[in-house]
């Protein structure tokens, strides 16, 4: 089964990982990808960049970022190839652990849908 991991930053104190961050995270990764559990990871770049569009009413509005109503927004991903929600909350949980105590971040885990749920 395969889980998403949204990973939740503050905008407004995040900082970019230092150089033995991305050392270590993609030690991590490659780990990971070896057991076969990581089938894709990403950051993305900062809401000022993006673009957020709405379905209300039947009319859709675009939204240039940054979000200013939004002190939270997903900073990046981690998709996982899991046994189950135990599993995957292990798997986010060594990302995390990565990072040490210097940083403020939350991680959502959800299941995806079936491939044949969608249509």
């Amino acid at each position: 089964m395969r889980f998403l991991s949204l990973i939740r930053i503050d905008e407004t104190t995040a900082r970019p990982p230092d150089e033995p961050l991305l050392a270590k995270m993609g030690e991590l990764m490659e780990a990971m990808t070896r057991e076969g559990v990581l089938i894709e990871t990403a950051g993305l770049m900062p809401s000022a960049n993006g673009r957020r569009l709405r379905l209300r009413g039947g009319r859709i509005a675009a939204t240039d970022g940054p979000f200013a109503e939004s002190k939270e927004v997903i900073g990046g991903y981690a998709l996982f190839e899991a046994p189950d929600l135990d599993a995957a909350t292990t798997l986010t949980h060594r990302f995390l652990e990565v990072h040490g105590d210097g940083w403020d971040l939350e991680c959502e885990v959800r299941p995806l849908m079936p491939d044949n749920a969608c249509g």
